[in-house]
């Protein structure tokens, strides 16, 4: 069997029905939210160096870790098992056939984006070419307007970004000399390595991707190292797809070291069904040790033509749904953060392991987690979110959404070999309880029954007031022990009660 499927509906079914351009309306208006929701398989973990293209309307993302996912709509995705997928795998189409490639193998083809692919000779085998081709690492190929494919890929280390022609009758071989375009740089102090950027002398400059636009080159890279959170990316551009090229003034284009969506880099641009350029990257994980998400936003361009994204980790209106891009957040805010420890609150917990405490949930962290203990078969948290003194109003709150991060999500390369032995599913079950006066509690959202395996999930929910929120893990994976990397509610303030203990007020 070539590829088996399973679907993944990355958003629950609150939404009856949505046409582009109405002003939208939360409960209503599709979303999505940072990380993505992927599906976890054996064949594919979506474990960053993501690549996605569209072909007849629909969209094939491909990433380290083998398989693909396959989406009408950018928010919802099928996850197909297919053979050959390399680490950091690139995609193309070139000539009415796909062709995929990665770090140090061979060319493949085939007749549609889900395979079957089969080798076509290896860029190894090309003739002699002076300057810098020294194997395949994050390779990119670029179709120009006039059906000229050109390779794009780093060197190693400090190296940075070279180019060099393929052959249109052969595109495993070269069609001219290697040309270099540019490399590290330490006065771009975000390129250089280490979690501070504290290294002015080493660098990895990877993960091109080359986007025509308006009749400019756009050519985006990686700093400063996939394994640290400042991992970021930037971007040159040119006139020509050999250039030269010039960096862009406003770098670094994607940078995030704090919260959930972090070392944001190494990723693809995809028209989506809004018409808008969106950008796919990776996310770099504290936790677990070279874990990694895929997160997606809008592209936007100025007047100058500086490209720009705001990267987000709350939810934001979905592809297609807004029809100016740069009102995409839907305004609901993350009301749970650090409220376990807050100053008199009533949160609880039903129990937690040394080291692995219930507030490490709610800290917005990916290097801490919740471990509750071995002998917990219902793990609950229960968070007030006002915790109040007696001389503060009492906040209430109208939520609208949850996001969970469990444990999981190494990083993997490629599919595993045949007779390895196969990960559990990572099916995590849970409900969502909310109260205005916690004792009396209402289900708000019940996913007792999920198949669906993922181990990051944004649900929506349908909006309720409420001033407590308590959720109950009811099963999960028990190859090995739950960990709950991130529980985040969002939502919006939605009025207050009195004070218990009125402050007099001088005349």
């Amino acid at each position: 069997m070539k590829y088996q499927s399973l679907v993944i509906l990355v958003i629950t079914g609150l939404f009856a029905s949505f046409s582009y351009g109405q002003t939208p309306v939360i409960g209503k208006t599709p979303r999505y939210c940072n990380p993505l929701p992927m599906v976890t398989a054996p064949g594919g973990n979506a474990s960053g160096d993501v690549t996605v293209i569209k072909e007849n309307g629909k969209y094939y993302m491909y990433c380290t870790g083998g398989g693909a996912w396959v989406s009408d709509d950018m928010l919802n995705w099928t996850f197909h098992r297919i053979d050959n997928v390399p680490v950091a795998p690139h995609v193309v189409k070139f000539n009415g056939s796909f062709y995929m490639c990665g770090n140090d193998c061979p060319v493949y083809k085939a007749d549609n984006p889900l395979g079957p692919f089969t080798s076509i000779g290896d860029w190894k085998n090309t003739p002699d070419v002076k300057g810098g081709w020294n194997g395949a690492f994050d390779v990119d190929i670029f179709i120009d307007d006039d059906n000229k494919p050109y390779l794009y890929y780093p060197g190693r280390g400090v190296s940075g970004i070279y180019v060099v022609p393929l052959d249109p009758n052969d595109i495993s071989r070269f069609a001219g000399p290697v040309k270099h375009l540019f490399g590290f740089n330490n006065k771009h102090e975000w390129e250089r390595y280490g979690e501070m950027n504290e290294y002015p002398d080493v660098a990895w400059i990877e993960g091109p991707w080359l986007q025509k636009h308006k009749g400019t080159y756009y050519l985006q890279y990686s700093a400063s190292g996939t394994q640290w959170k400042t991992y970021a990316e930037g971007y040159y551009t040119a006139k020509s797809p050999l250039g030269p090229f010039t960096y862009a003034p406003n770098n670094p284009l994607l940078r995030k070291t704090e919260g959930l969506v972090t070392g944001t880099a190494h990723g693809s641009i995809v028209e989506g069904p809004d018409g808008n350029l969106w950008q796919f990257y990776t996310i770099v994980l504290s936790n677990p040790p070279g874990g990694r998400r895929i997160g997606m936003d809008r592209i936007t361009f100025d007047k100058a033509g500086n490209m720009s994204v705001k990267i987000t980790d709350t939810p934001q209106w979905a592809p297609g749904t807004v029809t100016d891009p740069a009102k995409g957040n839907s305004e609901s805010l993350p009301v749970i953060i650090n409220k376990i420890l807050a100053m008199n609150a009533l949160s609880k917990f039903s129990t937690e392991k040394p080291g692995h405490e219930a507030a490490y949930a709610v800290d917005n962290s990916s290097g801490t987690w919740w471990e509750p203990a071995a002998t917990d078969s219902l793990p609950s948290l229960l968070i007030e979110l006002s915790p109040a003194t007696r001389f503060d109003v009492v906040q209430m709150f109208t939520i609208d959404g949850v996001r969970l991060m469990f444990n999981g999500g190494r990083r993997g390369f490629g599919r595993p070999a045949q007779g390895a032995q196969q990960p559990s599913a990572e099916i995590y079950q849970y409900k969502i309880e909310v109260s205005t006066d916690g004792k009396t509690f209402e289900t708000a959202l019940d996913q007792s029954r999920n198949t669906i395996a993922r181990n990051t999930i944004f649900d929506e929910i349908s909006p309720v007031k409420c001033r407590f929120v308590r959720l109950t893990v009811t099963n999960w994976p028990k190859a090995s022990p739950l960990g709950l990397l991130e529980f985040t509610v969002f939502g919006k303030a939605a009025g207050a009660l009195p004070a218990a203990v009125a402050i007099p007020v001088s005349n």
